[in-house]
């Protein structure tokens, strides 16, 4: 069955927020650009949900008249955005950078972390979605994507590790580590890397990094295993912490 595509559309939503027709970026309005954002994350949503979501603080007959002039103004300055139904959903025909790092996700999630190609790892590292957004919706997406993000990551580290393929796991680890600073698995990652390098100085320098930065950041320690890998004693952590961070 053959589809109707009318190219043109690209929205961009990781790193910044834009959208372009046919290259060029086009101009919209805060409330339009919540809305169209909205479908991009949450892909296709009912009328209704949609404008308890961006109107939350609006008696239900204001907001779903606010959505109302919403979709009115975006099908008519923006045609072939939006298809108009309900449930409400961007076009097919719209490219979404989100959806490629979702896909490419899913891959990697099906695929058991086949091989990716380098710029694999530096999309996933720096797939940042709408930064300087704090809606809930919006934040509870972020903390989503950068859980998944790290999660292929690791995948793909653990993959290379396994095969023996040491400075492939090392830039997924490191990505891992750089996407989420207080995961305690991906630091683990690299420290094994490195331990398969026979980089044992490395190693331990990560894992001290990781102990003084968590500490400043939660007031918590790592977990006992993770210096047994290292068979660290403690009072060797304990006297190299205090010559690191000084009160």
């Amino acid at each position: 069955m053959g589809l109707s595509v009318i190219p043109g559309w690209d929205l961009r939503v990781l790193g910044f927020w834009q959208l372009l027709h046919h290259g060029v970026p086009v101009e919209v309005s805060a409330r339009q650009q919540r809305l169209i954002a909205a479908l991009a994350l949450l892909r296709p949503q009912p009328r209704h949900v949609l404008a308890a979501l961006l109107w939350p603080n609006s008696p239900e007959h204001q907001s779903a008249g606010n959505l109302r002039a919403s979709v009115f103004r975006i099908s008519h300055e923006l045609p072939h955005l939006l298809c108009a139904t309900d449930p409400l959903r961007l076009a097919d025909a719209v490219r979404v950078d989100l959806r490629e790092v979702r896909d490419v996700i899913t891959e990697i999630t099906l695929t058991g972390a086949r091989p990716v190609p380098p710029e694999t790892i530096d999309l996933l590292q720096e797939a940042t979605l709408l930064p300087g957004w704090y809606e809930d919706w919006v934040l509870e997406q972020q903390d989503h994507l950068l859980n998944q993000r790290v999660d292929a990551l690791e995948a793909l580290a653990r993959s290379y590790l396994a095969a023996g393929s040491v400075s492939r796991a090392l830039g997924a680890a490191r990505a891992a580590t750089m996407v989420d600073p207080l995961r305690e698995s991906a630091h683990h990652l690299l420290v094994r890397c490195h331990l398969a390098e026979d980089n044992y100085a490395s190693a331990v320098q990560v894992y001290r990094n990781f102990r003084a930065h968590l500490g400043r950041e939660l007031g918590v320690e790592p977990s006992p295993h993770f210096a047994e890998l290292l068979r660290l004693e403690p009072a060797l952590v304990t006297d190299q912490r205090t010559r690191n961070d000084p009160l």
